[in-house]
């Protein structure tokens, strides 16, 4: 798996920050150009890009078909992580172990980084060699997952919840929106480059569901049992809102068997493939064990 996720990493950096070039020196909006770049580039660990062109493969395709997918789904993550560590949502002075935008380039500044990383992920996501049919269909399937049914919806649930008792179904809903949809893009994209079946878009979705749920609850888990130097955040940031999770409705025995119950739905999901899905098997193996 090693020699693969490398692989991908490099292809996703290389890609990212040739679609994200510096800004030139008679470019007056260069601020704006190297804001987005700071939080792009920061690194991280790619999930959805590397779900993106490992989904692609499976399906009989190519990197190159899925690359300019992979960094718009890259993209449209990065901008949902600026605003939510916007002090109007979750007020994060840390991300990736550096400070979060808002604290480099400011409020009014950081809230254009993200509106630009998300228009910007459009205009890549049509930017490749795919027919005009296939790179319009994935790219309207990322801005629905991305929006209000998804992404977006996902967060509005979250802030809506606040101060209040929030139960087991509700956070159900929150994170499948919040979490999931953005992940069933990516793994829907892939299979999307890769001209994929009915069936392999259904068993990509169904792979998503489960390793969202269980990178969520895990990352529930590594709040309240994580360090902030092997997660590059802060830890304890629901407590300190008062915001409720898995571990302060279930426990951490009970959400990290979860967490273990989801990734084995991902697991099966991956049955329905006929190639070599060694990779995406030990990508939600791992995930489920995370430190980071």
């Amino acid at each position: 798996m090693k020699n693969k996720e490398a692989f991908y990493l490099e292809q996703v950096e290389e890609a990212l920050a040739r679609a994200l070039p510096e800004p030139k020196a008679a470019d007056l909006q260069g601020t704006v150009i190297r804001a987005m770049r700071y939080s792009l580039l920061l690194g991280g660990k790619r999930v959805r890009p590397m779900l993106t062109l490992a989904f692609c493969e499976l399906c009989g395709g190519s990197v190159e078909q899925a690359i300019p997918f992979a960094c718009a789904v890259e993209m449209v993550h990065t901008y949902s992580l600026i605003h939510d560590d916007m002090p109007c949502m979750d007020n994060d002075d840390l991300r990736r172990g550096k400070p979060t935008n808002h604290k480099v380039f400011g409020e009014a500044m950081a809230l254009l980084a993200g509106d630009g990383l998300l228009t910007k992920a459009f205009e890549v996501a049509l930017s490749g060699e795919l027919k005009a049919e296939i790179a319009a269909s994935g790219t309207r399937l990322l801005a629905s997952l991305a929006g209000d049914q998804g992404m977006v919806g996902g967060q509005c649930i979250d802030l809506e919840a606040d101060g209040k008792s929030v139960d087991l179904t509700t956070l159900q809903e929150m994170h499948s929106k919040k979490t999931v949809a953005l992940i069933a893009a990516a793994c829907s994209l892939g299979c999307i480059a890769a001209g994929g079946t009915e069936q392999q878009l259904e068993a990509a979705r169904r792979y998503a569901q489960g390793i969202g749920m269980a990178f969520q609850i895990r990352d529930d888990v590594l709040d309240v049992l994580g360090s902030p130097e092997k997660l590059g955040k802060n830890v304890g940031v629901d407590e300190k809102l008062q915001k409720r999770n898995y571990v302060s409705l279930l426990g951490v025995t009970e959400a990290q068997r979860l967490v273990e119950e989801y990734t084995g739905k991902a697991l099966t999901a991956l049955k329905d493939f006929s190639g070599n899905t060694e990779f995406l098997r030990a990508f939600a193996e791992s995930l489920a064990v995370r430190e980071r």
